[in-house]
This record gives structure tokens, C-alpha cells and sequence, in this order.
């Protein structure tokens, strides 16, 4: 189905935006810039649109020619949410950046917080819904929202402030938990009624 409709996109916008939940994720990038991990904005952004848009294509036959399924993809996405979000909360370190440098484009940044479990999962539901090019754009509109938030997280963080930063590092930690917890339980529970 290739046809667009404004609705449609509205819709799958405002799906994939709730999603991906670029805002949301703000402290965890001032955490970021603050241990001095570096991440590209552009690549962040470029490259989860690719991924997301090669999944959307493709992600059921590559998940099945695994042997694995949506649930256990989403609980595996789960956990690492839920040591970010334990890291947020209680100020501890627990994911160790062991690569040659301290980037953070790829993980945490592009897998599981953009082109996570829950916007696998969502695009293909949306596919089952709407038309693929609305789908598309909405995708493409979300990534690029991604490339503003991420280049002007120092802008974010000077109007906000040391103690803003604190208290929404905090509070969206304890939020990343309990959304780690739901999709856990959430995916869980259909792999152990298999």
C-alpha cells in the first residue's frame, strides 16, 4: 500500500514519536555528554533511521531466521533499558564503555533508545494498519526531531541547569525503569503462555 494520506501520518507520527520518546530520553544524552561519551547527531539519527526502515522492510523474516521472535527481542531490549535506568537512578555505573573510544552513538544512543524493541515492535504494527509511505515519512520526521534534540542537548542543559538536570535524571530514570519493566513483563508473559 503506497498511497499518503495526512491522517495516517499524523497518526503514525504521533505513535513513533511516543515511541522512540526523543525528549524523554534528554537526560540520559546530558548523562552522556556529561561522562564525556561522544556520539555523532547526524550518524545517531541517519543510522536509526536506517535500521528501523530496514526492519520495517525485512525485521520478521531476519528475527524468524534467528529463531527468534518479537517477545524475546523486546525482553532483551528490556533489561539494557532497565540498567540505564538503574544507572540513572541510583548514580551508579553498571554498562561499562569497553570499545577502543567513548562512543555512545551506537549503544546506549542508537540500540536500545531510538531503533529499540518498542519502535520494532510498533512499526511493524503500524505496517498492518496504514500505508507504508505514510509510515515512512513519519519515521523520517521523527529521526529528524532526533538530529535537533541530540545536536542541542548542551543548549538544554545551560537553560535547565545543574539541579534541572539532576531532578529530570532522576525522575526519567525511575521512568525508564518502570517502562522496562512493562515491556518485560509485558513480553514475558506471551513467551511463557507459548
Amino acid at each position: 500500500m503506497w498511497y499518503f494520506n495526512f491522517q495516517e501520518l499524523i497518526s503514525a507520527f504521533i505513535v513513533l514519536f511516543a515511541i522512540i520518546d526523543v525528549t524523554g530520553s534528554l537526560p540520559i544524552f546530558i548523562d552522556l555528554k556529561n561522562k564525556h561519551k561522544r556520539y555523532s547527531s547526524f550518524k545517531a539519527s541517519f543510522f536509526s533511521f536506517l535500521i528501523l526502515l530496514a526492519f520495517f522492510f525485512i525485521g520478521e523474516g531476519v528475527l524468524r531466521l534467528f529463531g527468534v521472535d518479537i517477545s524475546s527481542f523486546a525482553v532483551a531490549g528490556a533489561i539494557v533499558l532497565f540498567v540505564i535506568g538503574c544507572e540513572m537512578t541510583f548514580g551508579i555505573e553498571i554498562f561499562k564503555m569497553d570499545g577502543p573510544t567513548n562512543n555512545a552513538t551506537i549503544v546506549p544512543i542508537i540500540f536500545p533508545l531510538l531503533a529499540g524493541p518498542g519502535a520494532f515492535t510498533a512499526l511493524l504494527s503500524l505496517k498492518a494498519e496504514y500505508s507504508s509511505l505514510n509510515i515512512i515519512l513519519a519515521l523520517f520526521i521523527n529521526m529528524f526531531i532526533v538530529f535537533i534534540v541530540l545536536q542541542n542537548v548542551d543548549f538544554v542543559q545551560r537553560k535547565i541547569g545543574p539541579a534541572g538536570v539532576y531532578v529530570l535524571r532522576k525522575f526519567f530514570g525511575i521512568i525508564l525503569l518502570a517502562i522496562s519493566v512493562k515491556l518485560f513483563v509485558s513480553n514475558i508473559a506471551s513467551l511463557l503462555g507459548n
